[in-house]
Formats: C-alpha cells, sequence, structure tokens
C-alpha cells in the first residue's frame, strides 16, 4: 500500500495577487471615506464661522435700536483669524413699522456660505 504525503505547500501568485487587490480596494475606500470627512469638518467649520459673523452683525443692528434705512451695506467680519466679507440688505415689509434685514457672509471666492434674516421694528 502506497502511502502519499502531501507537502505543505505555501500560497500561489494567484492567490497573493487577489489578497492584495482586496487591501488595496479596501485601503482606497477608507482613505477616501477619510478625505469626505475632512471636507465636511471644514464645511462645518466654515458655517458655524459665518453664521458667527452673521449674527453678529444682526444683534449690533438691534443693540442701537435705530430704524435702519433700506439699502444695501458691505461689512467685514474677523472671526477665528479669517476675515470673511458680507451683505446686509434691508428692505421695507408691507407694515411700514418692520423692515426686513438679510445678514448674508461670504467666504474668500465670494461665494456665499450663509445668510440670516430677521425683521426690526420701529419702537
Amino acid at each position: 500500500m502506497a502511502t502519499c504525503h502531501m507537502a505543505a505547500r505555501g500560497m500561489t501568485l494567484v492567490e497573493v495577487l487577489v489578497a492584495l487587490a482586496i487591501v488595496a480596494i479596501t485601503l482606497s475606500a477608507g482613505i477616501k471615506a477619510a478625505g469626505g470627512l475632512t471636507v465636511n469638518a471644514q464645511r462645518m467649520d466654515d458655517l458655524m464661522v459665518a453664521q458667527w459673523c452673521a449674527e453678529n452683525q444682526l444683534t449690533a443692528l438691534r443693540l442701537t435700536k435705530a430704524y435702519p434705512p433700506v439699502g444695501d451695506s458691505d461689512f467685514g467680519c474677523v472671526q477665528l483669524g479669517r476675515q470673511l466679507q458680507g451683505r446686509m440688505v434691508v428692505r421695507p415689509t408691507p407694515n411700514p413699522n418692520f423692515r426686513r434685514v438679510d445678514a448674508q457672509v461670504f467666504d474668500e471666492q465670494q461665494q456665499s456660505i450663509v445668510r440670516l434674516s430677521t425683521v426690526l421694528s420701529r419702537f
């Protein structure tokens, strides 16, 4: 009776290449997800800083207790070391005792980040 001893054999080249391809695909998906999270975090930071700027402008307008004239004006804002530009737009409403005020903040490329609106009363 002849016994056949099978020698332990290693992985073939094809198996190694398939394993490397799986690892490469997994790593590239992980890197893409991490990049997406970084972009998302930057966008949230931009929104937060722009909202602070707009809220500060509207709050300053409320605190003056002056009835704002209708028209557009530009403002600058420094938050967290960033210089942002904004535009304040004051429009009349159907009731002459109220004015609608929009504060819009732009990034360095002049793209709108956020717009906040409020209504101010004469009294």
